[in-house]
């Protein structure tokens, strides 16, 4: 299913994010904005979370590819009383105390066994390669016809007891394993 209908409700924060930007939006903001957005269709469980204002931590697992498209997307935004956070970290145990981890192509080598290793936290985990829900990711971005897809694998989401919202479903391509 396309995700045509996301593009439109994520338009008005690319724009907001690049008001003073003349530049064409390139991959890694749209998929800034993506990130941001999911904190918003994501239920994470009570335990995720240490007090009810703690900010959702969104984690980089590889270079950083955005350059400031990730901060400029998430600043002095909230989604209800959580702000947001961004981190870099380097293996499955930092990445571990994140809510979203968004893990680097580059970081392909290894991935399943980083993964696996996560499946007992309650990380959305966001991929950029061809096998990344196979190798138990949760959402991957994939890069059709020029235009950002999502694929879901609804079953990982479920075993690390994060609740998509149908709005949310309704737009990617979804798995169930």
């Amino acid at each position: 299913m396309t995700i045509r209908l996301t593009l439109t409700v994520l338009t008005a924060g690319l724009m907001q994010v690049h008001a003073q930007t003349p530049l064409a939006i390139d991959e890694y903001q749209v998929k800034a904005v993506f990130l941001f957005n999911f904190a918003k269709f994501v239920e994470w469980p009570a335990t995720a979370f240490k007090s009810a204002n703690e900010p959702i931590r969104i984690c980089l697992l590889g270079q950083n590819p955005f350059g400031s498209s990730l901060e400029d997307a998430v600043r002095g935004k909230s989604v209800g009383s959580r702000s947001f956070e961004l981190r870099e970290v380097s293996n499955a145990q930092e990445a571990c105390k994140c809510h979203i981890l968004f893990v680097r192509a580059s970081q392909k080598k290894g991935l399943r066994l980083l993964l696996g290793d996560l499946k007992e936290c309650s990380v959305l985990t966001v991929g950029e390669t061809e096998d990344f829900t196979s190798n138990g990711g949760i959402i991957n971005f994939k890069l059709e016809d020029s235009r950002i897809r999502v694929e879901i694998d609804r079953g990982a989401a479920e075993r690390a007891k994060l609740r998509v919202s149908s709005k949310l479903l309704s737009l990617a391509h979804t798995l169930k394993r």
